[in-house]
């Protein structure tokens, strides 16, 4: 069978050069399903891994739109529609320079399986644009989301594709996008979710995706009978994940003490309270400014300016128990897992997809720790689109009770699966192997089910 996987990463690499993300969400996947491949030859012979590994649908298409000062600006938009095997085609867009064909790929690859593992029926896709909304005005983004959303308005719909926010997007630009698809369609559906409370969103939406990453790693701590209680716990990024990721840990007792953005991080080792996260969250949600200012509000904490000559993230190397990497992906190389490792931490929980490098993954598993992967553990923001899917469905609201609950059931259903299924593969405790295969076979099912489509 390794030589069946083997043979399969060799074709993708050669038809999707200079796509490396997209190359090392695929490998990783391989090399968890060779387990499979030798039980189940049926899946062989109908080619499943080929066709889940290829696109049902690459759309992409130029976004011309105006600033404020009347230039003509050009970007390219995607979406990334990868398998609707289980439901609609279902994952975020992301606004940002890095964004192309590659990353978008491998974020479309992780959705197929971490949607299938949420319980909920979605399939897997992912989009975005190239377009980088920081330092514009309302009425630049205003204008980008609606020149974006007047192509992509032909490719989704509500029992389609149903986009939702990823970086670059939060809650200002689903509003434009959902208002410009309103006008085109003329009509009021749950297209796109993360929309406004007022307006057909979910409460709980923006917390999601860090509480569901909190809830995962505490589950992993039962099976030690340990909890999250009195941790110190290390967090990059400061967006939303970030952000409630710290708001979660601070409930259940931890101690969180750092936070960065592409400018830099911030190490607090009296702790992040309460007070100095509603700092954070006005400081980026509302004023959109630098984590530096942090440091400059709080005595106790020390900000280091990145460096891109360092061939680590410092961020990683501080004692802790816990780690919860929740920027973008590959933010944790060789040299910072072995960091991490060396400083105490045995819970890494990925808030964000894919943060974590092969080289570094293979460190967590080879040392045993308790390591959670993206598309298990970050699963908690695509469920909660997927409630907000659902109350849209049925014109209602849920409570924050009501949703927290579902949210933390789901999250407890996705490790329960994850660490029965890595058990019964032979490999206990490796979540990686748990996530990938019992994604694997809901999908792989549904498409034999389905017939050559």
């Amino acid at each position: 069978m390794k030589n069946d996987t083997s043979d399969i990463l060799a074709k993708v690499k050669a038809k999707n050069p200079a796509e490396p993300e997209f190359h090392q969400a695929v490998q990783e996947v391989l090399e968890s399903l060779a387990l499979v491949l030798e039980r189940h030859p049926e899946y062989r012979a109908a080619k499943i891994l080929e066709r889940m590994i290829e696109p049902e649908r690459v759309i992409m298409f130029r976004v011309p739109w105006r600033d404020d000062q009347g230039n003509l600006h050009v970007n390219r938009g995607f979406r990334i529609q990868m398998n609707s095997a289980i439901g609609p085609f279902k994952g975020g867009l992301r606004f940002h320079p890095s964004v192309n064909l590659g990353i978008l790929k491998f974020l479309a690859f992780e959705q197929v399986f971490k949607n299938a593992l949420t319980t909920l029926p979605m399939g897997g896709a992912k989009g975005g644009s190239d377009f980088d909304p920081k330092g514009k005005s309302d009425m630049e983004v205003m204008r980008f989301c609606q020149a974006f959303m007047s192509e992509l308005f032909r490719h989704i719909g509500p029992n389609t594709d149903i986009p939702a926010g990823d970086i670059g997007v939060g809650a200002r630009e689903i509003g434009y996008l959902f208002g410009m698809y309103k006008r085109l369609r003329n009509e009021f559906t749950g297209v796109m979710t993360g929309k406004g409370l007022t307006w057909g969103g979910s409460v709980i939406r923006p917390e999601a995706t860090g509480y569901g990453a909190v809830y995962f790693a505490d589950e992993m701590l039962k099976t030690r009978n340990e909890n999250l209680k009195g941790k110190t716990c290390l967090v990059s990024g400061s967006g939303n994940v970030a952000q409630y990721t710290i708001d979660k840990l601070i409930e259940l007792g931890s101690r969180a003490v750092t936070l960065s953005d592409s400018a830099g991080y911030i190490y607090d080792e009296a702790g992040i309270t309460s007070e100095k996260l509603a700092f954070v969250m006005d400081l980026k949600n509302v004023r959109r400014g630098r984590i530096a200012e942090y440091a400059d509000k709080f005595k106790s904490a020390v900000y280091t300016p990145a460096d891109p000559a360092l061939d680590h993230n410092p961020l990683w190397d501080h004692k802790a128990q816990c780690a919860f990497p929740s920027a973008t992906q590959n933010e944790i190389n060789a040299q910072d897992a072995s960091n991490l490792l060396k400083n105490g931490v045995y819970v890494v929980s990925e808030g964000a997809n894919m943060p974590t490098t092969i080289e570094g993954v293979n460190q967590f598993l080879a040392a045993k720790i308790l390591y959670g992967p993206g598309k298990a553990a970050n699963a908690g923001g695509v469920a909660t689109s997927g409630l907000e899917m659902a109350q849209n469905s049925m014109r209602i609201s849920w409570t924050r009770e009501e949703v927290d609950t579902r949210l933390y059931n789901i999250m407890k259903t996705i490790h329960e699966v994850c660490y029965r299924t890595a058990e019964k593969y032979g490999t206990p405790g490796n979540y990686v192997n748990g996530a990938n295969i019992a994604g694997f076979l809901k999908v792989a099912n549904a498409m034999m089910d389905q017939g050559l489509v």
